[in-house]
């Protein structure tokens, strides 16, 4: 039977696993509001403050740059006071300065509010990657992985909703306050419902000399140091793209000459694409194996962008769009499983949340080199394209991932009938 059920014989079984999933996927797609709403709002916040496309490439890298340290700081803390304890805290900060975000008067206030707004949300996603990890089976951790990220671009969709939904220019700021509003309100379901993980417990004095031992132990050392360092080049790569993509892509369609409606219903399409992609991917792993779903999933990337290059009318963009958004946001869920499942319980918070602050290198730099090139006159396809070779390395240093699944066991990968890749 195809239930989550707890990685451990004495915890109480699937429905502790499902709930802890669920109020993930919740957190999970709040925080893909968040992320989101910066794009949306974009072009009115720049209509209000008189901002240039260079400064909005700040204002985008701003929140991203937040992302770094609090993704590190988030899962380190993670195995020390435990995945429930950390996420509570990144959730009541990033709600808190979410909120702050619709006092901005200026850039500058624009850029501190979304900076530490960014280390809150960097600090949700570590956490949330090993609950769900160890709120599963060995066999559906992939699907568990998958089903929270999938509130991610869920939770961007509906903040294009809102930038639809919301008249006037003075409407962007409703974006955050449901960015806001939302993660305070779920605060007491997570006090009174979310489990700390089991598997945390159990190894809890192992994880604190581990904790104790540093980063190095955690991720180089015990046959570990191939696996991070191409997990960490997979991530870069990756998130460049996604990230470009997540804060440019309305732009974009705008400066095609479509309307701003139309801009917001290609960003709901790619990320209504990134949800089906973030489980139907994730799902595809856990039946068919790695090393399969890794290159199909890149070579769907390449196609996807190749495409959306391509688009020039409504039509075109937003199914390129949606494709793109089902390849790219889906092989970021397959990344962040294989993250879950490359480290063992007692440094899995530390090695998920520094291939995290790596990879958000990725989501400073995507931003913010698009923004000067677009500033210097590049057109968005030359952009789109020109990302490709980027994907291609992503796509080697994956695959190098399932080879080293494959040359040595790894806690609490194993796949149904065996198939390690």
């Amino acid at each position: 039977m195809n239930t989550f059920r707890t990685g451990s014989a004495s915890t109480s079984g699937a429905n502790g696993g499902i709930t802890t999933i669920g109020l993930c996927l919740a957190i999970a797609l709040l925080e893909g509001l968040d992320l989101q709403s910066a794009g949306v709002a974009a072009p009115r916040i720049a209509k209000e403050f008189s901002l240039s496309v260079a400064q909005m490439g700040w204002a985008f890298s701003a929140g991203a740059i937040g992302l770094l340290p609090g993704a590190a700081l988030g899962g380190r803390l993670a195995d020390r006071l435990g995945r429930k304890r950390v996420l509570m805290l990144s959730v009541v900060l990033f709600g808190a300065l979410s909120l702050a975000t619709t006092l901005v008067w200026n850039l500058e206030s624009l850029l501190v509010a979304r900076l530490l707004t960014g280390l809150g949300l960097g600090a949700a996603m570590p956490n949330l990657i090993a609950l769900c990890a160890e709120a599963a089976s060995p066999r559906q951790r992939s699907t568990a992985v998958g089903a929270m990220y999938c509130g991610m671009p869920l939770g961007a969709a509906i903040a294009a909703a809102i930038g639809i939904a919301s008249p006037g220019d003075e409407g962007w700021r409703h974006i955050f306050y449901v960015g806001g509003f939302g993660p305070l309100l779920m605060l007491p379901l997570l006090a009174l419902c979310l489990r700390e993980s089991a598997q945390f417990v159990q190894t809890r004095e192992t994880a604190a000399s581990h904790a104790a031992s540093g980063f190095a132990s955690a991720l180089w050392h015990d046959g570990r140091a191939r696996t991070t360092l191409a997990l960490w080049i997979s991530y870069l790569g990756t998130l460049i793209v996604l990230y470009f993509l997540m804060n440019w892509l309305p732009s974009m369609v705008v400066s095609n000459g479509l309307s701003r409606v139309q801009a917001g219903f290609t960003m709901m399409m790619f990320n209504i694409g990134g949800g089906i992609g973030a489980v139907g991917i994730a799902n595809v792993m856990d039946r068919f194996g790695r090393r399969l779903t890794v290159v199909a999933m890149y070579v769907g990337i390449a196609v996807a962008l190749a495409a959306l290059a391509g688009a020039g009318g409504s039509a075109s963009m937003a199914w390129g769009a949606f494709f793109c958004g089902l390849f790219l946001v889906g092989g970021q869920s397959v990344l962040y499983s294989l993250a879950g499942q490359a480290y063992p319980t007692e440094v899995r918070g530390t090695g998920v949340g520094a291939a995290v602050a790596v990879g958000r290198i990725g989501s400073i730099l995507g931003p913010l080199v698009a923004g000067q090139l677009f500033a210097l006159g590049q057109s968005a396809s030359v952009l789109v394209a020109a990302s490709i070779p980027l994907i291609v390395v992503a796509a080697l240093a994956a695959l190098a991932v399932v080879g080293s699944f494959s040359s040595r066991p790894l806690p609490g990968a194993a796949l149904p009938g065996g198939r390690g890749a």
